[in-house]
């Protein structure tokens, strides 16, 4: 019989984490880092000056499992692991974040087109003195996009909160014809390092 995983805090807003962890069978409660959307964010996710691709998602994802522990500590709630993440999309070093609008959508997108880039998405979690990052990279190729089909696909929605401006799991999907990696990693959690980060910190 397979091994239980642990039950824990998830420290993400994100339906699409939430769904790729009851994929593989974890437990868990959201943990909402702000009480409220329209507090400032808890977390710096601006990119330092010279911080690469990768140590920019390690950064986020272990500074999210911090202070998701701290709210627990604070809260006073029962003592569970928190389980956090981050992802980018890079060209090089180059970062593309979430865009903050429709043009910086269709701007991302049109980059992207007929281009290979990585997806870094990286996982951490914390649980007492524990702390542990795991980072997933995958390399996903854009076919050669019409300004007009991307302007529809910005239409839609699904270019906002989305690093890089685009779901894999939605209608992005038609954009791609090669994906090299993790789909899941792509989505915002790679389960296998999800799984063995966690299998790792029950062993303790």
């Amino acid at each position: 019989m397979a091994q239980q995983l642990p039950r824990i805090y998830l420290a993400s807003r994100s339906a699409r984490r939430r769904e790729l962890l009851k994929q593989i069978g974890v437990s868990f409660e959201v943990l909402l880092l702000r009480e409220h959307w329209s507090r400032a964010t808890d977390v710096d996710e601006t990119v330092h000056p010279g911080e690469t691709p990768a140590d920019y998602v390690e950064r986020v994802a272990t500074a999210k499992a911090e202070t998701g522990w701290l709210r627990v500590m604070q809260r006073s709630l029962p003592r569970l692991p928190v389980l956090a993440a981050d992802t980018t999309v890079c060209i090089g070093t180059r970062i593309f974040g979430k865009p903050a609008n429709r043009h910086e959508a269709v701007a991302m997108l049109m980059e992207l087109s007929g281009c290979e880039h990585r997806v870094l998405t990286a996982v951490a979690v914390r649980f007492d003195a524990a702390a542990e990052c795991s980072l997933n990279e995958s390399v996903v190729r854009f076919r050669e996009l019409s300004e007009t089909e991307v302007q529809q696909y910005v239409d839609t929605g699904e270019s906002f909160d989305k690093a890089g401006g685009y779901a894999i799991q939605g209608r992005a999907a038609m954009f791609i014809p090669e994906i090299l990696g993790s789909y899941s990693g792509v989505m915002g959690l790679p389960l296998y390092e999800t799984a063995m980060l966690l299998r790792r910190l029950q062993g303790r």
